[in-house]
């Protein structure tokens, strides 16, 4: 199995400052054979920027550093201390208080997919020319549709979108969601996304642009594309992987 990705991030039409921050490696990132994160910052001034790259970071370098040899060990343990350096910094300094992130990662191997995730990034599969969400929103909005009080063709537009129930670094102990897709088969392709894109496309115009010609790179930049000419109202994250 081989694997080509594309990871870009951009600031949008509306923002300020870039809160989002992604990360991908092909090759083996300590015991996982390769990684891609995707992490959504939330905060005042510079602090979702700093809770979603120092994530990352240390979920990378935690990751670097593990002798486990299970990947949910590996990403388990390697989240729970970037949530507590993130909280250890929103509970230290006032300027970082409150702060918190989303946070997908996937790592990939013979077996299938390894996902983990908090918050309302999203993991999406496309595979035989259909989209699939594997990861579950942490949001107020998700926890509607899941109750029955909205359908989930209205969940993208409802004013209360934005809402997140899960975030690393909020609470002393992250909850984490894992996820395992077994068997994927060449031709299948692999979308991590920040809500700047999946609140901007609608999931049927991600897999159309996916699926559609041109590089991994190339289609990746058009999804940010397709975000910013629908309003591009946050941040956007994507990392896209193909698998052959």
């Amino acid at each position: 199995m081989q694997l080509t990705s594309y990871a870009v991030t951009d600031i949008g039409r509306l923002r300020k400052q870039n809160q989002d921050y992604v990360f991908r490696s092909e090759v083996p990132v300590g015991p996982l054979p390769n990684l891609f994160i995707v992490a959504d910052g939330m905060g005042g001034h510079k602090a979702g920027e700093y809770a979603s790259m120092c994530a990352v970071e240390t979920v990378v370098d935690e990751v670097n550093l593990s002798k486990e040899r299970s990947s949910v060990r590996v990403l388990s343990e390697a989240i729970r201390k970037a949530n507590a350096k993130v909280r250890g910094k929103a509970l230290s300094d006032d300027h970082y208080y409150g702060m918190g992130t989303t946070f997908v990662a996937a790592t990939i191997d013979e077996e299938g997919l390894n996902v983990a995730n908090i918050g309302d990034s999203r993991l999406y599969l496309i595979s035989g020319g259909e989209i699939r969400q594997i990861t579950t929103d942490h949001s107020l909005v998700e926890e509607m549709v899941r109750m029955g009080s909205l359908e989930r063709n209205k969940a993208r537009l409802h004013p209360d979108k934005n809402i997140i129930t899960r975030a690393l670094g909020v609470l002393d102990e992250a909850d984490v969601d894992f996820f395992e897709v077994e068997g994927l088969r060449a031709g299948d392709t692999i979308l991590m996304c920040s809500d700047g894109l999946s609140n901007m496309v609608e999931d049927s115009e991600m897999c159309g642009i996916v699926c559609g010609q041109g590089t991994v790179e190339e289609r990746a930049k058009r999804l940010v594309a397709a975000a910013n000419m629908n309003g591009g109202r946050d941040n956007i994250a994507v990392v896209l992987i193909g698998v052959s």
